[in-house]
């Protein structure tokens, strides 16, 4: 095999390889090695099975998973991919599996796992030998990295993704309808501190010192440690391409300089995924839900999540004609079976047409073994008695209906159309031109982004591309009832929007280009705000970018410093207190002593207003979607001729952040329903549905709103005036912004102690951190909740198409996911301090190094 691997000063992996399969083995094999921890969580999370490792903090999101579905529809998708782009999937997982030992070796959280393992009875530990700094030896016990499937980079990536279309939210907006009036939904329509973003834009060749575009920008995610993106460079001889590739899927899809063409993407914030409201029953031991053409059979089996130090928890897997019920519990005593219910999935055509509609044949079924399901029995065959069967179809209308429920089914594209859009990454790699790229993105699936893109021959690009579904225009903004007719999916939207580029773009999340697909979009400022720093100067080059990545201007601060400017009747502190923040730049600086002051006040207002009698049905939105008012129809009456059916019933929201992803919060019991309360909110949606940082993130419409009854102009200045007086009583503290806006990534283990060659540990304390949520430098906080920084930028990029050498980048920590190694954090202070590395593209400037391919 003619595989290469060099490095640069930072410790960035230069590949080369003799094809592009080779080349696939080789970036999953450095992946491995250089982040087989973070790997190992990846294929834990994708196959559900995280809590084995983690412990119970994991089983929302293990339930989750199999609820969902997400390893089988990786692996629909991957029997539905081209053969060559499988076959190159393949090799990455292959490269991979052979570096996964030699990666282990060097991960201390490993030996840490395992010995969490042996601690809860985990059988799958090793002796550790000691790893090249020593931090796995001693012959402890180890965790044994599990094997990568050649689904398992699917799964990676779904596992990303499957609710960055931030679905949740429409259970937020059934709440705030039925709690405030369908009015007040509009006042909380922001992006909110769980939704992903980026800043992106593009400065034409005419704008530039060289006469060549450059594209830059920086994607927002919860910060991870080791980080999201990988900085990455794949060389062989049918092309040559750098970017941020993302560890344990093949190629670079988001952001990436192939010499001759570069791209970049933003979030489109578009709606593409449903939630549908099920009424579910069991008869004769299988599930049926109500469809608009009455009862149908609904696929059901129970699996079992292993929990390191805890029980194993039960979860019954459901899908019915629209997807799988990802909310909502049978009630007791018709709960899951003690042993697994046989149960039948859908043949793969009847999830759906090609066009995303629904088959009507869901009465077709087949054995599915790869499923994890055991093998279907005969559909006239009678079921053995199990735990989960109902009373005898005799026992009464009364027993019938007490083993009715309601549940919430997901619909999502890649489990409809058997595609998660991998063809793309190949198809990227191979891009000489903005119609080579335009041409990949054409058969981009999920998520949904906007896209932009230069070539060193004139060509510009900026489109949206990935899949919307078409359909009722209800879907995007509620929870839709399954049995009413006209919701389903008709085809998808073709061809995507697109538009010219005629000088300074800029894509920032805000309703613009996707405007057509959303609901819920950033507001404008950091849209404005870029646009406008680019408008300033004539004329840009690479370096200069850092000052565009790094603004601190917070505009949304206007209505809240307003309101503070017109009150009277304050104490001294007070006042002194408002005249300092009146005065003050309005910029989210880590030394500003007066930014500190005003997200101390901004804290105040968020949690007052959360208390105050107009916003308090908000808070308590367990139960999202309440009752329904009356029973399941009369299923003895002809669907025809029953009345239409009332519309779903009201839920609640915010935006999920990756640490409650991974786990956090009640007993798995606590989703369970309890009798009358409605569909109570699975662990991993409910960051969708707490006030707090809905309000917080809307306070510029709150503050300035006459929509809301019983929240007047009077109501605001008190809660204002409490709050700034609150504030001044703590004296001239001194405390800077920094000194609250600290980092918090997210790590699935805790940071592992100070080694021989790390004598610090990782458990260092972080960072405080400049800008804000509405700041071009958009360090998320939630206000009233934390000042603390879960989410940022995952990673900068500067892409000069003059010269690639020009080009500059940089990640939260740095290329190596093993703590103590020398890259390991090397790139944090720079990203701190908004500076970028240089892009290496002389092979000569290199090291190379050797390993047994």
């Amino acid at each position: 095999m003619s595989v290469r691997i060099y490095r640069d000063r930072w410790g960035i992996p230069h590949l080369r390889a003799g094809d592009a399969r080779e080349l696939a083995y080789a970036q999953g094999f450095v992946t491995a090695v250089d982040r087989a921890w973070q790997l190992e969580v990846e294929r834990l999370r994708g196959a559900g099975t995280s809590a084995a490792v983690l412990g119970a903090d994991a089983v929302p999101w293990d339930r989750f998973v199999r609820q969902v579905r997400l390893d089988d529809t990786a692996r629909r998708c991957l029997r539905a991919l081209d053969a060559d782009t499988a076959a190159w999937v393949g090799a990455y997982v292959d490269g991979v599996n052979a570096g996964l030992p030699e990666g282990a070796r060097r991960a201390p959280e490993f030996r840490a796992a395992g010995q969490a393992g042996n601690a809860a009875g985990h059988e799958e530990t090793e002796p550790g030998p000691a790893g090249d700094d020593g931090a796995a030896g001693d012959g402890a016990a180890a965790l044994v990295p599990g094997r990568w499937e050649p689904w398992t980079p699917l799964a990676v990536w779904l596992s990303h993704h499957v609710l960055f279309a931030h679905v949740p939210a429409k259970l937020w907006r059934e709440a705030v309808t039925a709690r405030l009036g369908a009015e007040a939904v509009a006042l909380f329509a922001t992006d909110g501190p769980g939704t992903s973003g980026s800043n992106g834009w593009l400065v034409p060749g005419d704008r530039t010192r060289t006469g060549a575009p450059i594209i830059a920008g920086d994607p927002h995610r919860i910060i991870e440690d080791p980080g999201f993106y990988q900085q990455i460079r794949l060389a062989c001889p049918e092309f040559d391409v750098a970017g941020l590739a993302v560890p344990g899927v093949p190629g670079i899809a988001h952001f990436g300089h192939a010499g001759t063409v570069a791209w970049a993407i933003t979030n489109a914030m578009a709606d593409y995924q449903d939630l549908f409201r099920e009424r579910l029953r069991r008869r004769d031991g299988r599930v049926e839900a109500l469809g608009p053409a009455g009862w149908r059979p609904a696929t059901a089996h129970t699996e079992v999540v292993e929990v390191a130090g805890g029980e194993p928890v039960e979860v019954e897997v459901i899908e019915t004609e629209r997807g799988p019920v990802v909310m909502g519990e049978p009630p007791r005593p018709y709960g899951p079976a003690r042993q697994e219910t046989k149960g039948r999935a859908p043949r793969d055509r009847d999830a759906g047409r090609e066009d995303g509609s629904p088959t009507g044949h869901a009465g077709e079924w087949e054995d599915r073994p790869d499923s994890g399901q055991d093998a279907a029995q005969d559909p006239g065959r009678e079921d053995e008695p199990d735990a989960g069967r109902e009373d005898e179809p005799d026992a009464g209308r009364e027993d019938e209906r007490a083993g009715e429920w309601e549940g919430v089914s997901l619909r999502y594209p890649p489990r409809v159309f058997h595609d998660l859009g991998f063809a793309t990454l190949p198809a990227l790699l191979r891009a000489r031109t903005v119609a080579d790229v335009d041409q990949a993105f054409d058969r981009w699936v999920e998520p949904v982004n906007v896209v932009l893109a230069a070539d060193t021959g004139g060509g510009l690009l900026h489109r949206v591309a990935g899949l919307v579904p078409v359909r009722h225009p209800g879907n995007s903004q509620r929870v839709v009832p399954a049995w009413e007719p006209g919701h389903e999916w008709r085809g998808r939207h073709a061809p995507m929007p697109r538009r010219e580029v005629t000088g300074i773009t800029v894509m920032a999340n805000e309703r613009g280009i996707s405007a057509p697909f959303g609901v819920e979009f950033a507001p404008p400022y950091r849209a404005d705000r870029i646009r406008a720093l680019l408008e300033a100067a004539p004329v840009w080059s690479a370096g200069d970018m850092a000052a565009i990545h790094t603004d601190t201007l917070l505009p949304g601060a206007r209505p809240l410093l307003g309101l503070l400017a017109g009150l009277t009747g304050l104490g001294p502190g007070a006042v002194r207190l408002r005249d300092r923040l009146t005065g003050w730049d309005r910029r989210m600086d880590a030394d500003s002593v007066a930014a500190a002051a005003y997200a101390d006040v901004r804290a105040e207002v968020v949690r007052r207003l959360a208390a105050h009698p107009a916003l308090a049905p908000l808070a308590d939105l367990s139960h999202p979607l309440q009752p329904e008012q009356a029973h399941s129809p009369d299923t003895s009456t002809p669907v025809e001729a029953r009345p239409a059916q009332a519309g779903a019933a009201k839920a609640r929201p915010m935006p999920a952040a990756r640490p409650t992803q991974a786990g956090g919060g009640p007993p798995v019991d606590g989703d369970r329903e309890a009798p009358g309360e409605g569909v109570a909110c699975p662990e991993v949606f409910r960051p969708w549905l707490v006030a707090a940082p809905r309000i917080a993130h809307a306070l510029e419409t709150l503050l300035t709103t006459d929509r809301l009854p019983g929240l007047g102009p009077d109501d605001l200045a008190e809660i204002a005036r409490a709050a700034l007086e609150d504030v001044a009583a703590r004296g001239e503290t001194g405390v800077r912004w920094g000194d609250l806006h600290r980092l918090v990534p997210w790590r699935a283990l805790p940071a592992p102690a100070a080694t021989p060659s790390d004598p610090s540990g990782a458990a260092q304390a972080e960072p405080g951190v400049s800008g804000d949520h509405g700041c071009v430098l958009c360090t998320s906080s939630v206000p009233g909740v934390t000042h603390h920084c879960a989410r940022g930028p995952a990673a900068r990029y500067v892409w000069d198409l003059a010269r690639r050498d020009a080009s500059l980048w940089v990640v939260p920590f740095g290329a190596s996911g093993v703590p103590g190694d020398p890259h390991h954090r090397d790139q944090q202070p720079l990203w701190v301090r908004g500076e970028l590395v240089p892009l290496v593209t002389d092979w000569t400037l290199l090291t190379e190094e050797r390993h047994d391919l």
